[in-house]
């Protein structure tokens, strides 16, 4: 019996050996893929690893919900607050400076010869609907998405918080619904018009000529000129990119996640702000900046005196495709049909 006793309590004081031997294992030898961010234990760079993002476990379907806080979302946050009101400002009123110093400085655009009295169609009524169309949809999206960057520290001061809530609510609403026809008017502008957009060699001289803006050459265009180029491919990318970045934020998740969307914002913001600044330049041309301009899309025609100093290949064309006579008329000739 008592050699019994003795055995047992051998096998009691080896059992009590290896268990403190494993109670002085660390705790990350045991579990090497936790991290343990005490001061004794802490790995830099594997902690920051680990902090793509901070989340749990949850029990209902939606399994986002268990993200408790995605520290890129602080990058975002300062990029909406602060650098985008920098690039916003910026563009924006750094054209507005530039618009009003070239206008002081050279001026509105004469038709150096005088109108001719003589008109030529220039657009048909269904592409100055598009165009009209698309413009509208753009100049509200541009006020209403401005408000979401700039009306809280620019708006909100002066109209009081209860008129400034009801006014971005209204101005939501009308960001999200325009935002379907002004998609339609950009693939109808792509389609209508891709035609006359393509660069050639006719564009280089044009721009090195300054295109009747800067100087007082006006070197021979087709239908649209190199600038007039220009503001189509940003209105057929930059609406593009707007479209499909503003539809990821209006449908979010469907096809990306929290990170996705936050660089969908990025993006769509960006480009917006540069679009509006671009828009700006083309709405100064096309009204005090050149004389002439506004007609074309406002009544569908043209002087021809303005054809022949602006786009006078074109005028050729369409001069021998309609039996027209481009020779100067006095101003009381009969207006062309």
């Amino acid at each position: 019996m008592a050699s019994f006793a003795r055995y047992l309590r051998f096998v009691a004081g080896v059992a009590v050996f290896f268990l403190m031997i494993a109670s002085s294992v660390p705790a990350a030898a045991q579990q090497p893929s936790r991290v343990d961010p005490t001061a004794s234990a802490v790995h830099e760079q594997q902690l920051l690893k680990e902090l793509d993002r901070i989340q749990g476990r949850v029990s209902i379907p939606d399994r986002r919900s268990g993200v408790l806080e995605q520290p890129a979302g602080r990058d975002w946050r300062y990029f909406h607050s602060v650098t985008l009101r920098w690039i916003g400002g910026i563009a924006i009123l750094g054209m507005l400076a530039v618009l009003v110093i070239f206008y002081l400085m050279r001026g509105m655009v004469r038709i150096e010869g005088g109108r001719s009295g003589r008109t030529i169609v220039r657009f048909s009524g269904f592409e100055r609907f598009v165009h009209w169309m698309t413009a509208t949809c753009f100049i509200i999206l541009a006020i209403s998405g401005l408000n979401i960057t700039f009306g809280r520290p620019l708006l909100l001061p002066v109209i009081g918080h209860e008129a400034f809530s009801a006014w971005s609510q209204w101005a939501k609403y009308a960001h999200n619904y325009l935002s379907f026809p002004f998609t339609i008017g950009v693939i109808l502008i792509f389609l209508m018009w891709i035609g006359g957009n393509i660069p050639n060699k006719v564009d280089a001289e044009w721009l090195k000529e300054g295109g009747g803006i800067v100087g007082h050459s006006h070197p021979p265009a087709y239908r649209f000129n190199a600038g007039q180029k220009a503001i189509y491919w940003i209105v057929v990318l930059g609406g593009g990119a707007v479209a499909v970045t503003g539809y990821q934020l209006m449908f979010p998740f469907y096809v990306t996640g929290i990170e996705g969307m936050q660089l969908a914002q990025i993006v769509h913001a960006v480009v917006s702000v540069l679009f509006v600044a671009v828009m700006l330049a083309h709405i100064y041309i096309g009204t005090i900046g050149m004389e002439g301009a506004f007609e074309a899309m406002g009544e569908g025609t043209v002087d021809l005196n303005w054809a022949k100093e602006h786009h006078s290949l074109w005028l050729e064309e369409e001069s021998a495709r309609r039996g027209v006579n481009t020779a100067h008329h006095h101003p009381s000739s009969t207006p062309a049909e």
